[in-house]
Order: C-alpha cells, then structure tokens, then sequence
C-alpha cells in the first residue's frame, strides 16, 4: 500500500528532520568520553593544585608567624588564579569534548523549533506511551546494564587494594595513596572503557529508531517531488504558456519577413534577409495548423508565398527560429529571394507563387 512508510527518507526530509532536532544521539556518550579524558587530566590537576597549594601553605606560614591583616588578605589574589590555572586544562578539556562528542553524533545543530510550545507535549496518552513504550523498555535495559557493568568494574578494580587498606599500619601511607590513585585511574578507566561500548549501542538503537521515524511512504514521496519540482499539471500549464508566448513572437515576425516557402500544405517556413545582418534567418516554421497560420499572415501582409517543397522542408529541419541559413542552403535560398525580387520589380510579389523549374537549385540532399 502507498500509506506504508516503507522507503528510506529523502535528502530533503533528513535536512528538515534535522533543522526539528529529530537527530539520532546519545547524551552517554559526551559523558563518558568525558570521564575518559577526565582520569588523564585529573591526576595532572590535583598536581598542579598541590604544587600551587604547597607555595600558599609556605606564605601563610608566615603570615601566622607575623600576623597581619594586610599580607593575609593578600593571599585571596594568589589563592583564585591558583584554583583557575590548576582547573582550566579540565574545564576546557570537557568542553570540548562535549562539543567534538555532539558534533560526531550528526554535526553541530541549533534546532530553535524544539524551543516552540507544542500543545501535542502536553497530551497525557503521549506521555503515557512513552512511560510504557519500547523507549522506556530500552533504557531501563539500558540502566540495568550500565549498573551491572559499572559494579563489575568497581569490584575489579578495588579488590586488589583492598588488603592495602587493611594493613593494620604496616604499609607507609605514601605509598598507599599511591595505590589509591592508581586504583582511582584504572577504575575511571575502565568504567569509561565500557560506558563508551554501551553508548555507542545506545546510539545504534536511537538510530535505528530515529530512521524508522523519518520512513517515508511512496505517496509522502510523490507529495515532496511535487513541493520541490513542482506539480507536473502546474509545470505543463506554464510550460503550454511559455510556447504559447513564444509562438506569438513568432507570428509577429512574419509580417517582416521577405519571403515564406511553403510545400504547400505541411511545412512553412518565414525568412528575413537584411545584408547589414548576415545571411538570411527564420524568423518563423511551423507545421500544420501552425503552417497554415503564417501561411494565411504572409498572405495578409502581402509577403510572397513561395512554393518550393523540397526546399521549405529542408530548412523547417535544418534551422531553429532565429537562426542563420546553413552555407550548403545559400544558393538555393538565393535563388528564391532573386526571383522574390524580380516579383516586387514587377508589383506582382503579393500572393502564392511557385518557383520555375529552370530556376530551382539542387539541394545537398537531392
């Protein structure tokens, strides 16, 4: 049936999907990536605010020795650009992973209609399904599965420090910070590792269902072809116009033509000789009902009407309205606007003549 929307969407109904924000992504992604970049950059912060720590704590060592209120208060100015030059590499770090992670999932895009209130938002039975939907289903999936992985990350990675951690005082506590951050980092890291494996699934099945949703049927098709090329009555309409106009043109041309050359009754063609111009041009041809209409014009305006069959058919296929005679056509057209002449000469040129015999030239197809 034409209603089932069984054909992959059209260039124009992505474009326009994706202008509505109906773009296939996954929020998990950006998080992950982030956490991901975030085990490599924290270790390299929590040092630099060490470092930074270490100088302030030397300072106010001596402010405490030496109180006053003057050169503790400057401590505040030292203090904040420490905090933001420790942070900065991290802040900036997942900024842009947030972008670069948007910008894999379909390119950046500013979709201001999902800004606009939708009366449709507000339909309970709309909710409700997608409460109890396959979406719902999805991400509880989805939750359970993360949950699950997550722990089984945190179990392996925690288990080998736990027996540091219960050492009854026995191990330095340098070195078990040591196996703490170590421990942090691999468990960051794997959670990452394994949260970017479920995002890209989550981003298959949002894909999938994205596509299914931007399904076309062969009439949706048919509608958009009509929008965009326009309809096909329409196009004829402006199309029997556009001839219409040209034909009209034309037959005002024939009144200012030297001659037209008949076969009689199926081809007419109308030509124009000005030496200031080059050779002679059709100004007008036809067939038919068209031939008979220059026909019946030239008659009217008393341009001499030729009779030369071989002669008007030959040019009716060699040349287009407006254009020059061919050099192989010249003799021949020669001849006919000599005897045309010879016509006027006389004040016998108006009306329906046909060419003598004796004074036919042979044409390249004869």
């Amino acid at each position: 049936m034409s209603g089932e929307k069984t054909e992959k969407p059209t260039p124009q109904k992505k474009k326009k999907a994706r202008k509505e924000g109906q773009i296939a992504r996954t929020p998990d992604l950006g998080a992950w990536v982030g956490m991901l970049l975030a085990s490599f950059l924290l270790p390299m912060v929590i040092r630099a605010m060490m470092d930074r720590a270490r100088t302030l704590f030397e300072k106010a060592i001596d402010v405490i020795e030496n109180p006053d209120a003057g050169r503790m208060l400057s401590l505040i100015p030292d203090l904040l650009p420490a905090i933001g030059l420790a942070v900065a590499p991290l802040a900036i770090g997942m900024m842009l992973t947030g972008i670069g992670a948007t910008a894999a999932q379909g390119g950046l895009n500013f979709a201001t209609k999902l800004l606009k209130p939708k009366l449709s938002k507000l339909n309970p039975f709309s909710g409700l399904k997608k409460i109890l939907g396959p979406h719902a289903l999805w991400e509880a999936i989805k939750t359970i599965v993360k949950s699950g992985v997550i722990g089984a990350v945190l179990y392996w990675s925690i288990k080998d420090v736990i027996p540091v951690l219960m050492g009854n005082g026995q191990i330095p506590t340098e070195v078990i910070m040591e196996q703490v951050v170590v421990t942090v980092e691999r468990l960051i890291r794997s959670a990452a590792a394994a949260g970017l494996v479920m995002a890209a699934a989550d981003y298959a099945v949002a894909k999938r269902r994205t596509d299914k949703q931007l399904r076309m049927s062969k009439q949706d098709i048919k509608e958009e072809h009509k929008k965009t090329e326009g309809d096909p009555h329409v196009k004829g309409a402006i199309r029997a116009k556009q001839m219409a106009m040209a034909r009209n043109r034309m037959m005002a041309d024939v009144p200012k033509a030297d001659a037209v050359i008949v076969n009689p009754t199926h081809y007419a063609v109308a030509l124009r000789y000005d030496p200031l111009k080059g050779a002679p041009r059709v100004v007008a041809k036809g067939t038919g009902t068209i031939a008979q209409k220059i026909r019946e014009l030239g008659t009217e305006n008393r341009v001499p009407v030729i009779q030369d069959v071989a002669l008007a058919r030959t040019l009716y296929k060699a040349c287009d309205i407006g254009q020059e005679i061919p050099p192989e056509l010249y003799a021949a057209v020669a001849t006919v606007l000599a005897f045309v002449m010879s016509l006027k000469a006389k004040g016998a040129a108006a009306g329906t003549h046909t060419l003598p015999a004796n004074r036919r030239v042979a044409l390249p197809s004869e």
